[in-house]
């Protein structure tokens, strides 16, 4: 069963591009697998507590639904 995704696109200024691809391939990764990691790493210094319906109206509209509904209280 394949995975759904969700798509983010960004512009760059393509210097940013080139010097994102440069470094990526230093890594040995690729530019995906890098800003990914780049990003979890920075979402890992959030507080938790700022992920919640009831810090955030946008995640509370995602969130609180039926289908969501089976993970209250997990």
């Amino acid at each position: 069963m394949a995975t759904e995704r969700a798509r983010l696109t960004l512009d760059l200024d393509p210097a940013f591009h080139t010097r994102l691809k440069v470094v990526s391939v230093r890594k040995g990764t690729t530019m995906r697998d890098y800003c990914i990691e780049a990003i979890e790493q920075k979402l890992a210094q959030e507080p938790i507590e700022s992920l919640s319906s009831e810090t955030d109206p946008v995640l509370a509209e995602l969130w609180d639904n039926p289908e969501d509904a089976v993970y209250d209280g997990s």
